[in-house]
C-alpha cells in the first residue's frame, strides 16, 4: 500500500542516516542471509517489488526533478522527466509486462542416448545486485537497473554518485520508505565510499560510468570473482552520408549534442561529414541550435555542466584546439555572455580538427562537436575502425546498401540510423557496449538474464541405461561403443 503523500515535500523532514564504508559488508550480509532465509521469490513478490519501485518514482517523481535540478544548477526539466522518470517508469512497466513469459522453464531436448531423461534450463537469481551509478542520469541509471534486478528476483545495493548529492539522498529515502532494509539499500558517499562498495564480494556488480573508472572497478570486482557489467562510453561517431538531407542530418546531430548538454554516455560525439558539404552542415548547426535554444543563459531548455571541475575540462579542451589553430565555432544565437558560475557553455563547433586534439581523443561529454571531413565512406568507416570501439554509432543515409555497409563492417555498442539516442529508449532492446565502451547487457530480456542464473538441470529417468558407464565394465558398453565410435 502506497503511504499517505503530504502536500509538501515528504522528503524534506529527516535525513538519511550517515554510512561509512565498514557499514557495507554488513548491509551486504544482512541482504544476503534474507536473500538465502527465503529463497528464490515467486512471481508475485517480484510482481510486488517492482509495483513498490513504480510507486515510489511516480510519488516522489517532482522530488526527484528538483534535486536533479539543483544538482546541475539547471538541469532543464523536460530533459529529466523524459530521460529520467518516463524511462524508469517505463522499463519498470515494460519489465512488469513481460516477467511471467521471461521466468518460464525453457525445456532442452535430450540425445536419444539418454532418453527417458529430460533436460531444461531454470532462471534462478543471482543473489545480492550490486549498482554503481553515474552522475549524468543519476536516478535513471540507477532505478531502471535496479528495476531488473528486482525482477531477477535478486537483492539490492546502489551505491549513486557523489557528483549530485541532492539526487542521492532523494533517492536513498525514497527507497527506504518503500522497500524493508533486506531488499534494496541505497548507501551514498563519497568516491571512498565507491572504492570500498566496488570491493564487496556482490554476487553481480553493475557499473556505469568511464572507461578510466571502469578499468578500477573491474579489477576490485575481479579479487573476489564478481561478475561485471560494465556501461561505459567513449567516442560515439556520427557519420552523414551524402544521400542523407544535410539540414536533417545536423538538427538530429546537435539534439543529440545538446540534450542534456552533451552529457550523456551517447550522444554523438563527433561527425564524420562529407568534405563537400561541410560549410553547409556547419550553417545548418548553428540553424538548429538557434530553434531548439534562441537563448543560453535563462534558457531553462538548456542544461548547465554539472560542476566547475567538468566546465573547466571542457574549457581547456577549447583551449587547446584554439591554441592550435582549429577552427572553433561558438554557436550563441543570442550572443549573450554567460558566466562561469553557471557552468553553461554555449555549443561549439570543431571544424577538421587536428587528431592529437584532448577533443579527438577523450570522450567529451559536453556541448562541443568535432567535424570531421571524409572524401569516401570507405575512408568514414577506416577512420571510426582505427580507434576504440564506441557504445553509440549514428548513421545517416536512405541508401540502404551504405547504411548496411557501415553496419557491417563497424562495431559498436549500438546503433541508430538516421537519428541520435533513440536505440537507448527501445525496451526491447538490449543496451550494453563493447571492448572499452563496455560488456554485458541490461534492458529487455538480455537485463533479466544478465542478473539470472540460467542454470541446466538434468533429471534421470527410473528406468535408463546409464548403468553401463559404471564399473565394472562390460560387453553392453563395449557394444555400443563400437556402434558409436564405429569399429
Amino acid at each position: 500500500m502506497l503511504p499517505r503523500m503530504a502536500t509538501a515535500n515528504p522528503l524534506e523532514n529527516g535525513k538519511h542516516e550517515d554510512l561509512d564504508a565498514s557499514d557495507l559488508p554488513k548491509i551486504l550480509e544482512r541482504l544476503r542471509a534474507a536473500q538465502n532465509k527465503s529463497g528464490t521469490p515467486s512471481y508475485e513478490k517480484r510482481i510486488e517489488r517492482l509495483d513498490k519501485l513504480l510507486k515510489g518514482v511516480m510519488a516522489h517523481k517532482d522530488d526527484f526533478v528538483r534535486a536533479i535540478n539543483e544538482d546541475f544548477g539547471n538541469r532543464a526539466k523536460h530533459e529529466t522527466l523524459v530521460a529520467e522518470i518516463f524511462t524508469t517508469i517505463n522499463t519498470i512497466k515494460h519489465t512488469r509486462a513481460h516477467l511471467h513469459e521471461w521466468m518460464e522453464v525453457e525445456p532442452r531436448p535430450v540425445s536419444w542416448l539418454f532418453a527417458p531423461a529430460r533436460a531444461e534450463i531454470v532462471p534462478q537469481p543471482l543473489g545480492v545486485v550490486g549498482i554503481i551509478a553515474p552522475w549524468n542520469y543519476p536516478m535513471q541509471l540507477a532505478l531502471a537497473p535496479a528495476a531488473m534486478a528486482l525482477a531477477a528476483g535478486n537483492r539490492v545495493m546502489i551505491k549513486p554518485s557523489e557528483l549530485t548529492p541532492r539526487t542521492s539522498e532523494t533517492m536513498a529515502k525514497v527507497v527506504k520508505e518503500m522497500f524493508a532494509d533486506d531488499e534494496m539499500v541505497v548507501v551514498t558517499g563519497d568516491a571512498e565510499m565507491g572504492a570500498a562498495f566496488s570491493k564487496l564480494p556482490f554476487d553481480h556488480l553493475l557499473f556505469t560510468g568511464s572507461t578510466r573508472v571502469g578499468k578500477i572497478v573491474m579489477k576490485a570486482a575481479a579479487e573476489n570473482l564478481v561478475p561485471v557489467t560494465l556501461e561505459l562510453g567513449g567516442k560515439s561517431p556520427a557519420i552523414v552520408s551524402e544521400d542523407f538531407p544535410i539540414d536533417v542530418a545536423a538538427t538530429r546531430v546537435m539534439h543529440g549534442k545538446c540534450f542534456n548538454a552533451g552529457q550523456t554516455c551517447i550522444a554523438p560525439d563527433y561527425a564524420l561529414v562529407p568534405r563537400k558539404q561541410v560549410d553547409r552542415f556547419v550553417d545548418e548547426c548553428k540553424a538548429a541550435v538557434a530553434k531548439m535554444y534562441p537563448a543560453l543563459k535563462a534558457n531553462p531548455d538548456y542544461t548547465s555542466i554539472v560542476n566547475e571541475k567538468h566546465y573547466a575540462r571542457l574549457k581547456g579542451y577549447l583551449d587547446e584546439a584554439k591554441a592550435k589553430d582549429a577552427k572553433v565555432i561558438e554557436i550563441n544565437p543570442a550572443k549573450e555572455e554567460l558566466p562561469s558560475e553557471q557552468h553553461r557553455l554555449a555549443p561549439q563547433l570543431v571544424v577538421d580538427p587536428p587528431k592529437d586534439l584532448a577533443v579527438m581523443q577523450e570522450e567529451i561529454f559536453g556541448p562541443i562537436l568535432p567535424i570531421v571531413p571524409y572524401d569516401s565512406l570507405d575512408e568514414a568507416i577506416a577512420f571510426v575502425n582505427d580507434r576504440p570501439r564506441p557504445l553509440a554509432l549514428y548513421m545517416f543515409a536512405y541508401d540502404d546498401d551504405a547504411v548496411s555497409k557501415v553496419v557491417d563492417r563497424t562495431v559498436a555498442g549500438g546503433v541508430s540510423v538516421n537519428e541520435t539516442l533513440m536505440h537507448f529508449a527501445q525496451e526491447d532492446l538490449p543496451f550494453g557496449g563493447v571492448g572499452p565502451s563496455g560488456m554485458g547487457h541490461y534492458h529487455a530480456r538480455e537485463g533479466f538474464e544478465t542478473f539470472s542464473k540460467k542454470k541446466p538441470i538434468f533429471y534421470q529417468a527410473r528406468l535408463n541405461s546409464a548403468g553401463m558407464l559404471r564399473p565394472p565394465y562390460g560387453k553392453t558398453i563395449d557394444f555400443a561403443l563400437r556402434f558409436l565410435l564405429g569399429k
